[in-house]
């Protein structure tokens, strides 16, 4: 036999052929373990020692058996075997736990099992204690049994136990070298914020040694009288969900003295699913003199501990100058390229700071600090500034007090309040006279194959100048279930929702028979109007790109269910009526919450026309968010906050990137940049169904000219009727003895239309659209100045 050691005394197994290597996976290390060693000391040859030994060639281990205290120790040196098995059933030949000591003696053995063969007990003995085993170093003990199998069980439980787990400890070595090296500053804490370890770096940035540090609680240290004072509440707010935590911390040094950090805290999951520790990475913001006093000093303190290599020591400190700090993303206007991902740090711990409070409150103690320095000219403005930011609505503009518009007056109290209208005084009008019920809703008729005249007027519905109203026409009023049959398929609707067609065209149906016909304008043929804009807007190359087919999707099916149900009257009325659906809703996107309640109701309902039954509940949950949130964007009374939203975080950075970058593809670039904010997409989609919702004016003047008629129609109707019941006029203007149809158009299109599409057109580029718009502008105003109440010019009803 080969020998290890003293020749005569250790004895090697020829087992080597079966052994493998085994992968192990440690969060994302992936680890290669050798074949498992086993060291047997058995003085003497027996049946147990040859049944371990034999257990071991099943196994495929590589096995070593010594015969004294010294060749095993001596084995053990140099093999550093996972396993030990020593026998304890006789100290005549030598003292198990001496030997068991002298091996725990070396630090080889950290990670070692080591088992004890005892004798087996008769019936009648009582079980000895294993505390003395313990205590000598022993990991278990192992009743006498030579049976191979009993070995061999023993063997396998070890390695899949103790040796896997003992592995991956000897694994965490290299985890804690890097973090010795890292140049960021690291604090690992329990959950209960007791300090368990801190890297160099965090020693050398506050000044402690780990040994001052380790052991305590995070409360025993000095706090910095400069932060918030709700900062640790809020941070605790955070990290104890579980959530990352990252912002802009004050921290007092061992000296005393306050240094600004940028700090990111990673609550750690551990066994039973609990935060079982906190990893805190501290980067310095160099913003104040006591962290450029300790940037000064850590370059000195690498100078001196190499002066001979200068050139190659400057290197080296900008480089961790660079990666430690944020001077440049704070203080200067710079673009040089070095600072850009310094820069977009910066921005990431700002925006996450402000998490601790309200950005808006954020913004006015910036100012209120720039106040403090300022010229007296400059503090007067700003404290204009932090009136206006303190007015509780800052998306909407506010109407003058004089000479307003009493059409754009009556249209903005009309679309943009809750309903509740002053009558005079201090009160309130509640009328129970407008009960809606919702319990005998339409059921749709039957639908053959589509008619040759449809088909072939739906040839021309990928075009902006498409008439929905021949197709209202043709299909008695049912225009959105074959304009929707035709555009889902474009989309591939059907496909990504894993659903027949004959299933969407029973939902588009049962959809379609739920919108009101008797409506003048929130009729089915709106709905279909809404659905071909939408799909015209995703046709277009920057849309297109900026958006999954998920997005698509739904932005669609809100389009088709946006007014589903809608009864003629606009929010306000039925608040002011007191009607079930404001009160179902407490006056709140009354109309809009109904819409889509009802349309997953509709769809719920039924399995034949159910065509979310076969999609992922995640992929389902997303996609009910998604139709939710647009089709709430349609209301009104938050039109201002979705287009200055879409400006400020859409429009604006865009054409920032398109002005600093001259390259080809920057438009890609822009998409791409998009798609990785998922807030992004979600404006885009909002600000597309609002645009499609109100596309009216920027149709052709045939198109534009009959859907003022419509809305107009309506409007009148419901002022006839809060004539009726007495309930407030919302808007007066609306009086078809009186209205001018061409005054209501330019109020709308001055106040609401002509800004947010201009925003929509930067984003999606629409000449067609806008070329309509301008036309129809001129074409009302033109009516406006003739004094005419019609809808068209004398010469034209003439032709």
């Amino acid at each position: 036999p080969r020998c290890c050691g003293i020749e005569a005394e250790t004895q090697t197994s020829n087992a080597s052929d079966k052994a493998s290597t085994t992968e192990i996976q440690i969060g994302p290390m992936r680890l290669t373990q050798d074949p498992i060693q086993v060291l047997l000391i058995f003085a003497k040859e027996d049946k147990q020692s040859d049944g371990f030994w034999w257990a071991c060639d099943r196994a495929g281990y590589k096995c070593n058996i010594a015969r004294t205290p010294e060749s095993a120790l001596e084995c053990f040196l140099d093999k550093h075997q996972e396993i030990i098995v020593i026998d304890h059933r006789n100290s005549r030949y030598f003292d198990a736990e001496d030997i068991c000591r002298s091996i725990r003696a070396t630090k080889s053995s950290e990670h070692t099992v080591i088992l004890a063969v005892v004798p087996r007990i008769s019936a009648d003995q009582e079980e000895t204690s294993v505390l003395p085993l313990l205590n000598a170093g022993f990991d278990r003990q192992f009743m006498e049994n030579s049976s191979i199998t009993a070995c061999y069980n023993e063997l396998i439980q070890i390695e899949r136990g103790e040796v896997r787990s003992q592995f991956k400890l000897r694994a965490c070595s290299a985890v804690f070298t890097a973090l010795d090296h890292c140049q960021e500053a690291i604090e690992i804490t329990s959950e209960d914020h007791v300090i368990q370890y801190v890297n160099p770096a965090f020693e050398r940035m506050m000044g402690y040694h780990k040994g001052e540090l380790i052991g305590k609680e995070l409360t025993e240290l000095p706090k910095s009288d400069k932060n918030c004072a709700d900062l640790l509440d809020t941070i605790n707010t955070f990290i104890k969900k579980g959530k990352e935590w990252q912002g802009i911390y004050y921290a007092r040094r061992k000296s005393g003295d306050t240094i600004q950090q940028h700090v990111k805290i990673t609550p750690v999951i551990g066994q039973g699913g609990k935060i079982r520790h906190f990893v805190s990475l501290k980067k310095l913001h160099c913003s104040n003199e006591n962290n450029k006093k300790l940037y000064k000093s850590h370059r000195d303190e690498k100078y001196t501990e190499d002066n001979s290599q200068s050139e190659s020591h400057s290197f080296k400190c900008k480089n961790r100058r660079k990666d430690s700090t944020d001077v440049k993303s704070i203080t200067s206007q710079s673009s040089d390229a070095p600072s850009l991902q310094t820069r977009r740090y910066s921005s990431m711990a700002r925006i996450h700071s402000m998490t601790i409070e309200a950005p808006i409150t954020k913004v006015i103690n910036i100012i209120n600090a720039a106040q403090e320095n300022s010229p007296i000219t400059v503090a007067e403005a700003l404290d204009r500034v932090l009136e206006i930011l303190r007015t509780t609505e800052l998306y909407s503009p506010q109407l003058g007090t004089k000479d307003e518009d009493p059409h754009t007056s009556d249209l903005v109290g009309g679309l943009m309040t809750d309903g509740l209208r002053r009558l005079s005084g201090n009160e309130y009008v509640f009328s129970k006279n407008m009960n809606l019920s919702h319990s005998h809703l339409s059921v749709p008729n039957t639908i053959n194959d589509v008619p040759p005249c449809i088909t072939q007027l739906l040839d021309n519905e990928e075009s902006w100048d498409f008439n929905i109203f021949e197709l209202e026409a043709v299909t008695n009023k049912r225009p959105l279930v074959y304009l929707g049959l035709k555009v889902f398929a474009r989309f591939g609707v059907s496909e990504f929702l894993n659903c027949s067609e004959a299933t969407l065209r029973a939902w588009l149906q049962v959809i379609e028979a739920n919108y009101h016909s008797s409506n003048s304008y929130h009729n089915s043929t709106h709905a279909a109007d809404v659905l071909h804009a939408t799909a015209f807007f995703l046709g277009k190359e920057r849309v297109k790109g900026s958006l999954d087919h998920l997005d698509e999707v739904a932005a669609l099916i809100a389009a088709t269910i946006h007014d589903v149900d809608h009864p003629g009257r606009t929010n306000s009325f039925l608040c002011n009526a007191g009607s079930e659906l404001a009160v179902l809703y407490n006056d709140t996107a009354v109309l809009e919450s109904h819409h889509t309640a009802l349309a997953f109701q509709l769809t719920n309902k039924d399995s034949k026309c159910n065509i979310f039954k076969n999609i992922d509940r995640n992929h389902y949950r997303t996609l009910r968010q998604a139709i939710i949130d647009m089709v709430l964007a349609t209301e009104m009374t938050k039109h201002f906050e979705h287009v200055n939203k879409f400006v400020n975080s859409i429009n604006k950075p865009m054409a920032s990137e398109e002005t600093s970058s001259h390259s080809e593809g920057s438009d890609c670039e822009c998409t791409a940049n998009i798609k990785n904010f998922p807030d992004n997409q979600t404006l885009i989609k909002r600000m597309m169904i609002k645009c499609a919702d109100v596309a009216n004016p920027c149709r052709p003047l045939e198109l534009c000219i009959e859907w003022a008629g419509r809305i107009s129609e309506e409007y009148f109707a419901q002022t006839d009727e809060e004539k009726r019941q007495g309930l407030p006029v919302v808007m007066p203007v609306f009086d078809r003895n009186t209205c001018s149809i061409p005054k209501s158009q330019i109020s709308f299109i001055d106040y609401f239309i002509t800004d947010m599409f201009d925003a929509w057109d930067a984003f999606a580029h629409l000449p067609v659209l806008m070329q309509h718009l301008a036309n129809n502008y001129k074409h009302w105003k033109t009516l406006d100045e003739l004094k005419c109440k019609s809808l068209r010019l004398p010469s034209e009803n003439n032709n």
